[in-house]
């Protein structure tokens, strides 16, 4: 028997707001229909959970078109997202609608205005794990016995991962005959897996994240990014609103008052996997910077996690060993190529798709770079090499006999190598979000040139402030020339999705 809150019928919208506040009653009733039968699950010991299943379901969007062809009002060429790709039926299910407001009226917008159909607006047929209704800073499961707490998944829905694997996002994934046509990359429940996820890895909860992201694999930049975080917030004039902490620990900038939010911010015992910080703005434009540490797992695992964050960007700051002779300790390498022997995404991702750079981001690097250096011309190229970078799983992967991996970078022509920069590139192609790396040569292990503690330490300070500066120039570049001309062609299939 099931506990079901009432069924809302597919309804038909021609204004986008209305669409989306009717998302919005319907995932709040869901909410709240599952956190009343866990509150009773929790009050009642005597409840027989195989007598009352309580289960709740997702909002839904779908949209149906007859032509492939967009309204000739619509501007072909603005943007990459907004429209189906034929005709037929398209649907998704949504999630979060506090947090994803800005975004879905965005996409039905777009909708509206490249097709002129309706959008129905429904309950869906997919169930809302219970781990996901909860509010923020409510843990009702956390009193539970051992026994009650296995007996979870006879009362409640709990999550399936064979609803929120990545198909759509790979390509992989082909609709049955009369089965709808995606709307989004990510269905609610991958959504709603994610969000989780970067709670647990990040210590900040997703409403801080930004829409541009910056990665780095040393703590020495996260502890200049708090020194310059810590200085916008004292800078009554800035125009950053808030810095956040793990732990979810909030500075407003001097002269703004505290939120009631900020009152359950707390500095965590120990610090999270990767820990995010970010540098907030009030239009979501500001800054996130999360310490992946060492590895392409790391950097797999928190890109497939933001990226249902749907950000406009996100770029990769780290350390590299130099491979040509001619480089220097402290020189910047801006990635165009990528050779990946990272090997974490070769299921998903064949070695032989090609990731591009993408000519917005290269020339934003480029430009900061030249903005914070002052130099230009001549001067600019000697410290500034544009080349392939290689990734590998090996960290000590110049031990290996026979030269094998030199001589494969060298046949790639590669002019600096890591263990994360080829990932998040990877990823950000996968999951349509732009991406680019600048990278600082650190050694020289093919020269003879490793870091001795003293100069690791030296090199540290005179570099980090440098090249966080350039990073954080980079994003006010991008944020300046507008989102519109981020969303890269390159980065879309033959059949994509409307969602951006």
């Amino acid at each position: 028997m099931l506990d079901l809150p009432p069924f809302i019928a597919p309804q038909h919208y021609t204004d986008a707001d209305a669409a989306l506040a009717q998302v919005r009653r319907i995932y709040d009733n869901s909410v709240a229909h599952l956190r009343e039968a866990m509150r009773r699950y929790v009050a009642d010991a005597s409840e027989s959970p195989a007598v009352r299943r309580a289960r709740a379901c997702y909002p839904l969007v779908r949209v149906r078109t007859d032509s492939a062809n967009r309204l000739g009002n619509a501007n072909p060429v603005s943007l990459s997202y907004g429209f189906v790709a034929g005709p037929g039926r398209f649907e998704t299910t949504l999630t979060r609608p506090d947090l994803y407001a800005d975004y879905y009226l965005e996409q039905f917008k777009l909708l509206l205005q490249n097709h002129g159909v309706e959008l129905e607006v429904s309950t869906s047929t997919q169930p809302m794990p219970v781990h996901f209704s909860f509010d923020e800073h409510e843990h009702l499961e956390g009193t539970l016995s051992p026994a009650r707490r296995a007996l979870l998944r006879d009362r409640f829905d709990l999550p399936d991962l064979a609803s929120m694997d990545d198909g759509i996002a790979n390509g992989s994934h082909e609709p049955a005959p009369g089965e709808p046509q995606p709307l989004a990359l990510f269905t609610a429940p991958r959504v709603d897996y994610s969000l989780h996820r970067l709670r647990h890895y990040t210590g900040t909860t997703p409403e801080w994240f930004q829409n541009f992201v910056l990665f780095t694999n040393y703590q020495f930049y996260i502890d200049e990014f708090v020194r310059l975080g810590h200085a916008e917030m004292a800078n009554p004039d800035s125009e950053y609103t808030a810095f956040v902490e793990p732990g979810n620990v909030v500075t407003r900038r001097a002269g703004l008052p505290t939120e009631a939010v900020d009152a359950f911010g707390a500095m965590p015992p120990r610090l999270p996997q990767m820990p995010a910080y970010h540098l907030m703005r009030a239009d979501r434009t500001g800054i996130t910077m999360v310490n992946i540490g060492v590895g392409p797992a790391n950097a797999k695992n928190i890109t497939d996690h933001i990226a249902v964050l749907r950000p406009h960007a996100w770029v990769m700051l780290g350390h590299c060993a130099g491979l040509r002779n001619s480089q220097q300790l402290g020189d910047y390498v801006l990635a165009h190529g990528y050779v990946r022997e990272d090997h974490v995404l070769d299921e998903e991702l064949p070695l032989w798709v090609p990731i591009p750079a993408l000519a917005e981001i290269q020339q934003a690097l480029e430009k900061a770079v030249a903005d914070v250096t002052q130099l230009a011309g001549a001067d600019l190229k000697r410290i500034l090499r544009t080349g392939t970078v290689a990734s590998t799983d090996n960290r000590n992967w110049e031990l290996l006999p026979g030269n094998q991996p030199q001589r494969r970078f060298s046949q790639s022509r590669a002019v600096a190598l890591d263990m994360e920069s080829a990932t998040i590139a990877a990823n950000g192609f996968r999951f349509r979000v732009p991406y680019g790396t600048l990278l600082c040569v650190s050694d020289k292990p093919l020269h003879g040139e490793i870091k001795l503690p003293g100069m690791a330490n030296h090199f540290y300070r005179e570099r980090v402030d440098q090249h966080l500066r350039i990073g954080i120039r980079a994003i006010e570049l991008l944020r300046q020339n507008g989102m519109d001309q981020l969303h890269s062609r390159k980065l879309r299939s033959f059949a994509e999705v409307a969602f951006q």
